[in-house]
């Protein structure tokens, strides 16, 4: 079975729900690939979400702000990548974590 729209959206999610479209895609779907690109999704949405939040609270000493801007890149970049290789059905890891996982 062809999973293109659940793998699309649940790139997709980091606008509107980072961690519980990934964490919900992966306790229902049954397909092995869709799980296993639901965990990187929440552990990637999880681990930019901290780096961001450590990020932001050392700009005011200035510091953070390079981080910033290169964790926020990434966190915009890496699931739009996604969802055009979700849409193209081709396979998809976030960088690390899909090294990590499966």
């Amino acid at each position: 079975m062809d999973h293109k729209g659940v793998k699309a959206i649940t790139h997709a999610s980091t606008f509107f729900a980072p961690i519980l479209v990934p964490l919900v895609v992966w306790l229902l779907m049954q397909d092995r690939d869709v799980k296993n690109l639901a965990l990187q999704a929440l552990l990637f949405h999880i681990i930019m979400s901290v780096l961001l939040s450590i990020s932001w609270a050392l700009s005011f000493v200035l510091i953070g702000i390079p981080f910033l801007l290169a964790f926020g890149f990434m966190a915009l970049y890496y699931p739009i990548k996604g969802i055009i290789y979700a849409l193209q059905d081709r396979p998809f890891r976030y960088p690390v974590i899909g090294s990590l996982i499966g």
